[in-house]
C-alpha cells in the first residue's frame, strides 16, 4: 500500500517537525549565549534546510508516492511491470535535501528496465540536484571567474556544499544543450523555402523583439583551445538603437560629435562560438530572426572592416548600410601619422587632425589621395601603415560618416568589442591549457544566453523539451 497521508496528517507532521526545530534552536542558543547574529542566523539556516527538506518530502510523497494499482506498461516491450516496493531518492535542493520514498517498478522481461512514475511526474534529475539548485549553480558557473569560485558562492548563498567539479558538470552540460538547440534553430532558420511555406510564417519564435532602429555588429575574439592553440571566437551583437538630441550629450572635452544627435545602443543580445565565417553567418541570421530585425524600421551594421564580416552581413541583411567603425578608421590614420612624423609628436598631431576632419565630413577620396602621395608601400613601415591607402580606398562606401551621422546611424562598434570582453574573455580567459573545444563551445552557448538576458527563458524552455 502506498504511504500516502491525509492533509491533516501532513500538516501535523510539519508542525511537529517545526516545533522540534525551534526547541533545537533554543537549546543551541543556551549552549552559545555569546553567539553573534551571524552565527545564530547560520545555525537557523541549517536547521531550516533540514526542516524544509523534510517538509517537501512530506508534502510530495504524502500526496502521491507514484504507486499505481494497475501496473504501468514497460516502455520497451509493453508488458506489465512489477512493483518492487518503495525506494528512496535524495534530491539536493535549494530549500533542503529531501528523501523521497517512491514506488519503484521493474520489467521482468527486460534487463535493467525500471523506473518510478513519481520521478517522471516531478521531472527529477538523474544527478540528484533539484532543478532550482542546478539552475543557481549553472548561473554562478557562467558568472564566476572559475568553477571553484562558483561553488563557493553557491555554498554561501544556499547553505549546502557543492564541488567545483559538480558546478562544471552542471554548467557545461546545460551549455551543450543550449548549443544543440541553437544549432538546430540556425539550421531551421537558414533552410531553403519549402512548398506551402508562407512568407509570413516565422521560423523561429521572437525573444525580446526590437521595435526601434537596430544595429548588427560582428567581431572576433581569441580563445585558447586545448591541443589546438589560440582560435578565433566569432561573435555577433544585436542591439536597439535610440537617438536623443545633441543637448543630451554630456562631455567634459569638446569633440567632433558635439553637434550630432546622441546615438546609444542597448538591449543587446549575442551569439558566440568557435565557428568559421560561413557557420557564423547561420547564427547571425538566426539571432536576427529572434530579435525581429525583419520588422525593424531602420537597420545598420557597424564593424571593423573585415571582409568576412561584410560578406556574411550582406548575405543575411542585404541593403543594410554597413559602416566601418570610426575608432578603427582613426586608428589607421594615427598609425600613418606616427610612422611618418614620429610617435605622438606635434607634427603627427598636426598632420592627422585635418585628415580626421575630412574623414568626419565623408571626404574619403581626399583622404585616399593624401595617403597615395606618401609612398607608404615600403618594407620599413608596419603592415597597418602599408595597407592604409587600400584600406580607405576599398571602404569608401562604408566611411560616408557625414551621411551616416545625419541619418542617426551609430558609427562605433564598441558594443561587440565590449562583448568580446564581457561574453568571452571575462569568463573564458584563464591560465593553463585552455578549454577543450566541446566545453568551450558549451560555455560560449551558455554565456551568450546569460549576457543576452535570456538565461531563465532558455533554462525553462529547455526544461519543457
Amino acid at each position: 500500500m502506498a504511504p500516502t497521508q491525509s492533509r491533516s496528517q501532513r500538516k501535523a507532521a510539519f508542525l511537529q517537525a517545526a516545533g522540534e526545530m525551534y526547541e533545537r534552536l533554543e537549546a543551541w542558543y543556551d549552549a552559545h549565549p555569546a553567539a553573534t547574529f551571524e552565527a545564530i542566523e547560520e545555525e537557523l539556516r541549517q536547521q531550516r534546510r533540514e526542516l524544509m527538506g523534510g517538509a517537501l518530502a512530506t508534502l510530495i510523497v504524502g500526496r502521491d508516492s507514484g504507486y499505481q494499482p494497475a501496473a504501468p506498461p514497460c516502455p520497451t516491450c509493453g508488458q506489465a511491470m512489477r512493483f518492487e516496493g518503495y525506494r528512496p531518492w535524495t534530491v539536493k535542493g535549494l530549500e533542503g535535501d529531501s528523501v523521497l520514498e517512491r514506488a519503484y517498478y521493474s520489467c521482468p522481461g527486460c534487463v535493467g528496465a525500471a523506473f518510478s512514475p513519481l520521478d517522471q511526474k516531478l521531472a527529477l534529475r538523474a544527478d540528484h540536484w533539484s532543478g532550482g539548485a542546478a539552475r543557481v549553480a549553472t548561473r554562478l558557473g557562467l558568472q564566476a571567474k572559475s568553477f571553484d569560485l562558483a561553488a563557493a558562492g553557491f555554498s554561501d548563498a544556499v547553505g549546502r556544499d557543492i564541488s567545483g567539479d559538480s558546478v562544471a558538470r552542471l554548467t557545461e552540460d546545460w551549455g551543450r544543450r543550449v548549443a544543440e538547440q541553437r544549432s538546430a534553430e540556425a539550421e531551421r532558420a537558414n533552410r531553403p523555402g519549402r512548398r506551402g511555406e508562407r512568407l509570413t510564417q516565422r521560423r523561429l519564435p521572437e525573444v525580446a523583439p526590437i521595435t526601434t532602429p537596430a544595429n548588427i555588429s560582428t567581431d572576433g575574439a581569441m580563445l585558447l583551445v586545448r591541443e589546438e592553440g589560440w582560435k578565433e571566437v566569432k561573435i555577433v551583437a544585436i542591439s536597439e538603437v535610440r537617438t536623443q538630441p545633441a543637448s543630451a550629450r554630456q562631455t567634459a572635452q569638446p569633440s567632433r560629435r558635439d553637434a550630432d544627435a546622441l546615438v546609444t545602443l542597448s538591449q543587446h543580445s549575442y551569439q558566440a562560438g568557435l565557428w568559421d565565417a560561413d557557420t557564423m553567418a547561420l547564427y547571425q541570421y538566426a539571432e536576427g530572426l529572434r530579435r525581429g530585425l525583419d520588422d525593424c524600421p531602420k537597420r545598420s551594421s557597424v564593424n571593423d572592416g573585415a571582409l568576412w564580416i561584410k560578406r556574411i552581413t550582406d548575405l543575411n541583411f542585404p541593403g543594410v548600410p554597413q559602416i566601418v567603425d570610426w575608432s578603427h578608421a582613426t586608428e589607421h590614420r594615427w598609425a600613418v601619422a606616427n610612422a611618418v612624423h614620429g610617435e605622438h609628436t606635434a607634427a603627427a598631431h598636426q598632420w592627422v587632425e585635418p585628415q580626421l576632419d575630412r574623414l568626419w565630413r565623408g571626404q574619403v577620396a581626399q583622404v585616399v589621395e593624401t595617403l597615395d602621395q606618401l609612398d607608404l608601400q615600403q618594407p620599413r613601415w608596419p603592415d597597418l601603415v602599408q595597407e592604409a591607402p587600400n584600406y580607405f580606398r576599398s571602404n569608401q562606401d562604408r566611411m560616408r560618416y557625414d551621411s551616416f551621422r545625419a541619418r542617426g546611424y551609430p558609427i562605433g562598434s564598441g558594443t561587440v568589442e565590449s562583448a568580446a570582453n564581457t561574453v568571452v574573455h571575462h569568463r573564458l580567459r584563464r591560465p593553463g591549457r585552455g578549454w577543450t573545444r566541446n566545453n568551450g563551445q558549451a560555455m560560449l552557448a551558455g554565456l551568450s544566453e546569460l549576457h543576452s538576458g535570456r538565461f531563465e527563458h532558455a533554462w525553462y524552455h529547455l526544461a519543457l523539451n
